[in-house]
């Protein structure tokens, strides 16, 4: 979450780290000779970030290339090149589409040596303890044997407690043993997506939103968008092909009423965070092939019939199947113009400058090269000197909170002219999370920034910094938080807008922003 949401898999990586910008020296990394050092390695690595971490390297020499892979607590990481020069290694490893590097001494059997991540560093140490494991498969699967789910499951439920900061705060040792016996008593005739959901279950029940059971790439989505305004449940998008069906109410899944599936989707929800929470996830399950499948709504995962009503109350059937999980299909949306906070969705921060209200719009939907797009938008707040600053955060999910408190709310802090009553909005939603979260509760507290929107779903006192482990056969991912974070000092634990602006149906079909608008309207 909050400090290491999007980018846990960097930080925690043990930091393991590599130096931006530095290059692979090109003669060293030729390959490897049956002579060259291959094997299995355990040990641990010492990061300022993330303290002690154990960490293990499968090191094997194929066909006259070094390959292999990096275990850490936060998932697998690839190796992308090796190197040995008198008992010196150096080696690289793609973490997540950037290059980390550990330099190490080999004695023996024996690695030790150093690593770097941006400002982090550490000792690393490694012991070999086997020959080199052959390659094993990193997709996530659900098709294993029961014996093979068993095995998962054992995993599970001897790591996650270990693993997890403080994991029965919410539910008793002794019913966690108790729902891992009954899970494992039923797995000899579960199917693949009533074994994941019944592990996800179990996560949830640990019960804050940063531990779970990621879904596997092939969750079979639906071409529905299915979005709740109040009571009713709307079709919001759809891809194209079945415009016919767009913003119809939602009646029914297969026979089931939606109101029911969707309390049956609960138990896949957060059980210590907020409804609030749980109502905004369940609305991408109420079309997720997979999950309808495991809970018995639908009898194949990858197809669904819809029961639909329009304005009129007049109903109809709509039959879909499940998308690709590369589908490339557009999203047809109900309205003709994307209001502001829907527009440049592949753009994590931009701005703009409303001449007619004197006002800058940031939308600030996540942290890339947030210090480059930070100074940016303060440059214009210095040309343009509007009267309003509005910082959207309605659609982000995280990311690193320290970098959004120095780069944003720290600098903007420092503005007299927009740091004051009327002057500041950030906007808020049920979908605003992690790092997200944290960076608008520190608006509230260290600003005078008015919130605006809807209240925030995840609670800001709460079990947070996701780290990561993989099962074994079915080399799902599981999410566990490691530390406890507080971000509201008294009253509820829970953030909500200093102004309360809830859109509705007819607002979302027209393309209105009911909430940039009442801010807009506000007199300076």
């Amino acid at each position: 979450m909050g400090k290491r949401f999007l980018q846990s898999a960097l930080i925690v990586i043990l930091g393991l780290l590599s130096v931006a910008g530095q290059q692979p020296d090109e003669k060293k990394l030729r390959g490897c000779t049956a002579a060259d050092p291959t094997g299995y390695f355990e040990g641990s690595a010492k990061s300022q970030e993330a303290g002690e971490l154990s960490v293990s390297l499968n090191l094997r020499c194929t066909d006259g290339r070094y390959e292999g892979n990096l275990l850490t607590p936060v998932g697998d990481f690839p190796l992308k090149a090796v190197s040995f020069e008198s008992g010196q290694a150096r080696i690289q490893f793609d973490a997540g589409g950037d290059t980390g590097t550990i330099e190490a001494r080999l004695d023996g059997t024996n690695l030790h040596g150093a690593f770097r991540l941006a400002n982090d560093a550490g000792a690393i140490e490694l012991r070999r303890v086997s020959d080199a494991k052959p390659p094993t498969p990193t997709a996530p699967t659900l098709q294993l044997t029961p014996a093979q789910w068993r095995e998962d499951l054992r995993f599970f439920a001897e790591e996650l407690p270990k693993r997890h900061a403080n994991a029965f705060q919410n539910i008793s040792r002794a019913r966690f043993k108790e729902e891992v016996a009954a899970l494992d008593a039923k797995l000899d005739y579960l199917n693949g997506d009533e074994a994941y959901a019944g592990i996800d279950r179990i996560a949830q029940m640990i019960g804050d939103g940063h531990t779970y059971v990621q879904f596997p790439p092939d969750s079979a989505n639906f071409p529905l968008d299915i979005r709740q305004f109040g009571d009713e449940f709307r079709i919001a998008a759809v891809k194209e092909g079945y415009e016919r069906a767009l913003g119809a109410r939602v009646i029914k899944i297969q026979d089931m009423p939606t109101a029911k599936v969707h309390d049956l989707l609960l138990q896949f929800t957060p059980q210590a965070e907020t409804r609030i929470l749980a109502d905004a996830r369940i609305e991408d399950f109420l079309a997720m092939g997979m999950l309808l499948h495991a809970v018995g709504v639908i009898p194949d995962r990858n197809t669904a019939r819809y029961t639909l009503a329009d304005d009129a109350g007049r109903e109809s059937t709509v039959e879909v199947y499940a998308l690709a999980p590369d589908d490339k299909a557009k999203w047809v949306f109900p309205f003709k113009e994307r209001p502001l906070y829907r527009q440049r969705p592949g753009e994590s921060f931009w701005y703009t400058y409303l001449p007619a209200s004197r006002t800058i719009y940031c939308s600030f939907r996540g942290y890339a090269n947030l210090a480059e797009n930070a100074k940016r938008l303060l440059e214009l707040v210095k040309e343009k000197h509007p009267d309003k600053l509005v910082i959207d955060m309605r659609l982000n999910f995280g990311g690193d909170y320290h970098d959004g408190e120095k780069y944003l709310i720290d600098p903007i802090r420092a503005l007299p002219d927009i740091n004051r009553k009327g002057h500041l909005f950030v906007l808020i939603s049920p979908y605003t999370f992690s790092a997200g979260m944290s960076n608008a509760a520190q608006f509230h507290t260290q600003s005078a920034a008015m919130l605006v929107g809807q209240a925030i779903g995840e609670r800001p006192n709460s079990y947070q910094e996701p780290r990561e482990m993989r099962l074994p056969n079915s080399r799902l991912v599981v999410r566990y938080s490691t530390q406890f974070y507080k971000f509201v000092e008294s009253g509820k634990n829970l953030i909500r807008p200093d102004r309360e602006v809830i859109p509705s149906w007819a607002d979302f079909k027209s393309g209105r922003d009911t909430v940039l608008e009442w801010v807009l309207a506000q007199r300076t």
